[in-house]
């Protein structure tokens, strides 16, 4: 299995507490939408080191920095946490 159909694998088994998430692969990383919603999430970039990815968010025009200082990085584990914890991303869905 390739290393991409891993990771979307752990982003669609990981336990969304909003009621699940929709995994599209697009570009070079994943667009993530609310499943009950269809709204935008978030987007993980991966980076090419090891798991760590980019955390996008909607800023309900287009996808940008996820943090105060810029686009947020860290492993896959870390971000979907980060990202089902952080109200900011759950705004549009």
């Amino acid at each position: 299995m390739p290393a991409a159909d891993v990771m979307r694998a752990r982003i669609e088994a990981f336990q969304w507490p909003r009621g699940g998430i929709a995994v599209t692969c697009a570009g070079s990383g994943y667009s993530l939408r609310s499943a009950r919603t269809g709204q935008p999430v978030a987007r993980l970039n991966p980076t090419g080191e090891e798991d760590k990815v980019q955390v996008l968010w909607w800023n309900g025009e287009r996808w940008g920095a996820s943090g105060p200082f810029g686009i947020a990085t860290m492993p896959l584990d870390k971000a979907l946490d980060y990202i089902a914890a952080e109200p900011d991303f759950w705004i549009h869905a």
